[in-house]
């Protein structure tokens, strides 16, 4: 089932650290806190108009979109340090999405020789024009993009995102797991997750609400890429139906982005 691909944050999740001349359990140099990881998020979390925040058009930089844009949204650029609450879309309709693995085309397409750096650039055909002018032929059929529910997002929580934002709904097909992560840009946004709720205001299939304090993209950018690479990956678009998450939930896995 397909999901048309939206405000397509590119979540790129920060564990803060030193060290980097060791390697942790999760085979990441330095261990996790020298890292932001990487994730998107669509239209039905950050929106102008929607529900907790009802941004404005110029707070989610929704005048500028565009594909290609990786300016931070001016909302998270002006309240460094603020906790705010973020709805996270419904099952099936999910508005947060992590990368299990980069495609080989990304890495080859340049300007660099890591696939994920060439992705947040962005390179050719990536955000900018390719040889035959076309800005988003690498951004369609991408493998392991995983809509993230209750349980994935409970998993993450004490972790920084650096996040890229898509101007409309993320486009999400089952068996094979893959994503279209073509469209317009809102560009991108770094947070902390603190916590993750079940939502009791919403709809029977409502996802939680989380709990973030806002970052600096920029201060973020320098860290190195992490994959969430133990993410629940879900059957089909509405199983599993979950939505509440639970106390306890196994530790997250992450590993390199190439």
């Amino acid at each position: 089932m397909k999901k048309r691909i939206g405000v397509y944050i590119l979540l790129v999740f920060v564990l803060l650290g030193s060290c980097m001349n060791e390697t942790n359990d999760d085979g990441l140099p330095g261990g996790p806190s020298d890292y932001v990881v990487l994730l998107a998020i669509d239209e039905d979390s950050i929106d102008n108009g929607s529900a907790p925040n009802n941004f404005s058009e110029t707070d989610v930089n929704d005048q500028i979109a565009a594909v290609g844009l990786r300016q931070q949204l001016k909302f998270f650029a002006e309240n460094k340090g603020k906790t705010i609450t973020l709805y996270t879309g419904e099952v099936g309709d999910e508005g947060w999405f992590a990368l299990n693995t980069i495609p080989n085309k990304w890495i080859n397409a340049g300007p660099t020789d890591n696939g994920a750096r060439n992705y947040l650039t962005p390179g050719p055909g990536l955000g900018t024009p390719n040889i035959d002018d076309d800005r988003e032929v690498l951004l369609d059929e991408i493998q392991n993009v995983t809509p993230l529910r209750a349980t994935g997002l409970k998993m993450l929580v004490g972790y920084k995102v650096l996040a890229m934002v898509y101007d409309s709904d993320i486009s999400i097909n089952y068996s094979p797991l893959e994503g279209n992560m073509q469209g317009a840009n809102l560009g991108m946004v770094a947070f902390e997750i603190l916590s993750v709720s079940e939502r009791t205001d919403g709809s029977d299939g409502s996802l939680p609400a989380v709990s973030i304090k806002i970052l600096s993209v920029t201060e973020l950018s320098n860290f190195g890429l992490a994959l969430f690479s133990n993410v629940p990956i879900p059957q089909s678009s509405s199983e599993p139906f979950d939505v509440v998450p639970t106390t306890s939930v196994v530790s997250p896995v992450f590993t390199v982005a190439n």
